[in-house]
């Protein structure tokens, strides 16, 4: 037995066809022996409210995880964001270690047990059909943008939802990114060194709907690196569907999505996913809920994170030349989704490539976790894990505040608004928009 994670982290296949994957007495078991090793370990003390809340549970009984009832198993599960940084940065017990502790899905498995069994929760259902939404909100987007910001709406949207009034929400365009990708191709520049590459941009929903302008941003620097772009978009990868469990619904997804990319992988074209959860998805989660599937592996090994392509021609071809300095530097904080791909520190390291690069790296969980931080229930606990985050960007005193997660990096800039209102910014911005501006093309 080889201690303290050694050798890279290894994963199996989510065997979620089996109906041993769904009996709970068998998932209580896996969770009580998971848990006992996890209370006498502790490193993850500091990651989410999964594990304090497990840590107090067993600190109040005599003899431990013994007395620990498996009900309150429930309070460790609602806590996990599936941010996956226990597995991969702290925990020593994952695989190949024997003991195989894999937090995050065994809390994934719990919550698709309790939903086979329940069919429960209809209101996060709803709220998780991001492109049925996002195609609703896209027809009348100053009006639901209103509403967003609206105190009476946002009462009412608490009382029917379970969307807390204070949570920043993302907004809506009616100019989707597709629409603008087909009025706006940017022209190639057939003097870059890494002319010749030809990549689709799996435009993803957040991008899709809710900023088309990282999209846009993508676009014009692969056209500016000599890129040429095609822009797609089949449906939202499933993310939302995974958080809540419905794996069956990821894999629908999934095959949906490979049906629409596949054919460009097979012309000669990269992947690149414009926003980590997404790529996360694409590039490990699909090939464990489908491990037989060749198309999906063919499609996994063909995806690029956006910073990650960025890098990628900076190192084997060069980069064009024409970035210049950002004034006041940039404080980056680097998504958890981005982080469990991994690929290294691939947003610092694009943005260290424009000249005299002034970055602040901040390498924490922000706090959100997606669907579930915007909830009533909680948003408090989002914001009291993302307080060190909005602390380090407040002290950096950057111009601009980024990370590659979008809907963590609009939670940053609120928790640093709450902390100091004159040290947040208007609004904070992906990498690849900064990479954009520093080539003068935003």
């Amino acid at each position: 037995m080889r201690e303290g994670s050694l050798e890279p982290p290894v994963r199996f296949p989510l065997e979620w066809q089996n109906p041993d994957f769904y009996d709970m007495a068998k998932i209580e078991a896996e969770m009580h022996r998971v848990f006992e090793i996890c209370h006498g370990c502790r490193r993850c003390f500091n990651l989410c409210d999964s594990f304090p809340r497990l840590f107090d549970l067993v600190d109040a009984q005599p003899d431990e995880m013994a007395g620990v009832d498996p009900k309150d198993y429930k309070q460790v599960e609602a806590a996990c964001t599936l941010c996956d940084l226990c597995f991969m940065t702290k925990c020593p017990y994952v695989p190949p270690h024997e003991w195989a502790l894999d937090f995050p899905h065994l809390m994934l498995r719990y919550r698709a047990a309790e939903l086979k069994a329940t069919r429960s929760d209809p209101i996060g259902a709803q709220v998780t059909e991001t492109d049925r939404n996002g195609r609703i909100a896209a027809l009348a987007a100053p009006v639901v943008n209103f509403a967003n910001g609206n105190g009476v709406a946002r009462a009412a949207m608490e009382a029917t939802i379970g969307v807390d009034r204070e949570a920043a929400l993302p907004k809506f365009h009616g100019r989707t990114f597709v629409l603008r990708s087909m009025e706006e191709k940017p022209e190639v520049n057939v003097r870059a060194p890494a002319y010749g590459r030809k990549a689709v941009l799996y435009a993803t929903c957040f991008v899709n709907y809710n900023n088309p302008g990282i999209g846009m941003a993508a676009r014009a620097v692969l056209a500016r690196n000599g890129v040429e772009t095609e822009v797609v978009y089949p449906r939202c990868c499933g993310m939302p569907q995974f958080e809540r469990g419905d794996v069956a619904r990821v894999a629908e997804h999934a095959q949906s999505v490979v049906d629409a990319l596949l054919p460009y992988v097979n012309e000669g074209y990269d992947v690149i996913a414009l926003v980590p959860s997404c790529a996360l998805m694409l590039k490990f989660e699909w090939p464990l809920i489908l491990p037989q599937d060749a198309r999906i592996k063919q499609l996994s090994d063909a995806t690029f994170d956006v910073s990650e392509y960025v890098v990628d021609i900076a190192r084997r071809e060069g980069l064009a030349p024409g970035l210049e300095k950002l004034p006041g530097g940039v404080a980056v904080h680097l998504a958890c989704h981005a982080r469990a791909q991994n690929m290294g520190q691939k947003a610092a390291e694009m943005l260290r490539l424009i000249p005299e690069a002034d970055l602040a790296v901040i390498e924490r969980c922000s706090g959100h976790g997606g669907s579930w931080g915007v909830m009533k229930e909680n948003f408090p606990i989002a914001l009291k894990i993302g307080r060190p985050v909005a602390r380090q960007a407040i002290s950096a005193e950057k111009t601009f505040v980024a990370s590659e997660c979008p809907l963590a990096a609009e939670h940053i800039v609120q928790g640093m608004a709450r902390l100091d209102a004159g040290k947040a910014p208007e609004h904070s911005w992906h990498p690849i928009q900064l990479f954009a501006r520093a080539y003068g093309l935003a």
